[in-house]
């Protein structure tokens, strides 16, 4: 396996750590519950995007980029990422966002604007339709200004932001063992496929036998499954691992939306509180809050057994509390 070999930079604060969620697991009645805090990954640099970010911005590098480009949601904590990531690394930063620019700035819109991104913003409509031809346009002008700009798509979810997670299944692997842990599933949420693609591929690749199961936050299913088995395959071809991923390994359960993405309903703010006020554990509106959400509710319909044992990925996004704080209190 050649993730060593990979161009990779250390941006990230590794390992982070496996701990139990004693009093939620007592609640819960059900399995046991592990979270791997992957929100200790850093502080600006935090959650689940800068472990993909580690494999891409090492490519941009080697192509000698000066400038990268991503896009997301006005509170994107992977463009944040890019943005910090991109300033430590002595490079530009310039984001395309979902919505328009507020008067007030706030949680990971601050961040990015703080650190010298510079942000384009467009509409939903433009977001959907027309994003990667936007960056690409954006590309094309910066080139004439005399930058060497280099795309990163949204979350970092491609062939090589996956290896990410591919790295982490190692270290999880590892740490696993050590704790004399034998994890049934491994729970993840779901918003542009790449870190649920990374742990699909790095199960097969170190012979892991647990499930990987993702939440989706966004979209549904169909598009999820479509999603990471391109960027699965696309890395199995590129990189030329010794394994195989059909559309049927791919284990997304649907239905934790709700009102859609970055978008909650009061039940999920109260689940959020609760767990913060259970465990300390804090999870966010978009990602974390909506996965384990969804993983108590199956807990609850029975899909989980008592006896079993999961590890749930919490991929950070502390700073999209922020802009939500009148929805708590």
């Amino acid at each position: 396996m050649g993730v060593k070999k990979i161009p990779r930079l250390k941006l990230a604060n590794l390992p982070t750590p496996i701990e139990k969620l004693e009093r939620l697991s007592a609640e819960w009645g059900g399995p046991e519950i592990y979270v791997k805090r992957d929100d200790f990954t850093g502080i600006a640099l935090s959650g689940n995007k800068i472990r993909k970010l580690e494999f891409v911005i090492a490519d941009a590098m080697e192509k000698s980029a000066d400038l990268l480009i991503t896009c997301g949601g006005i509170q994107s904590n992977h463009a944040r990422a890019t943005a910090v990531a991109a300033t430590r690394l002595g490079m530009k930063s310039y984001l395309i966002l979902r919505g328009e620019a507020g008067s007030v700035k706030d949680g990971n819109e601050l961040l990015d604007l703080l650190v010298g991104a510079r942000i384009k913003y467009i509409t939903p409509e433009d977001y959907s339709t027309r994003v990667n031809e936007i960056m690409a346009k954006l590309a094309e002008d910066l080139r004439k200004q005399g930058y060497r700009p280099y795309i990163i798509p949204e979350g970092a979810s491609n062939d090589i932001g996956a290896f990410g997670y591919i790295a982490a299944t190692e270290e999880i692997a590892e740490q696993i063992k050590q704790l004399k842990l034998k994890i049934d599933y491994v729970v993840c949420a779901v918003g542009s496929g790449g870190t649920y693609a990374g742990l699909l591929l790095g199960r097969r690749v170190f012979n892991q036998k647990y499930q990987v199961i993702g939440f989706n936050v966004c979209d549904d299913e169909a598009f999820f499954v479509e999603k990471v088995y391109k960027i699965s395959n696309d890395a199995i071809k590129r990189f030329d691992l010794h394994t195989n991923i059909k559309r049927e390994n791919i284990k997304i359960i649907d239905g934790y939306v709700g009102e859609g993405y970055a978008r909650n309903r009061p039940e999920e703010i109260e689940f959020i509180r609760h767990v913060a006020q259970t465990e300390g554990l804090i999870l966010d509106p978009v990602y974390t809050g909506k996965a384990m959400f969804g993983l108590k509710d199956q807990i609850s319909k029975g899909r989980f057994k008592k006896g079993e044992k999961i590890l749930f990925i919490h991929t950070g996004g502390v700073f999209g509390l922020f802009p939500k704080r009148k929805l708590f209190f």
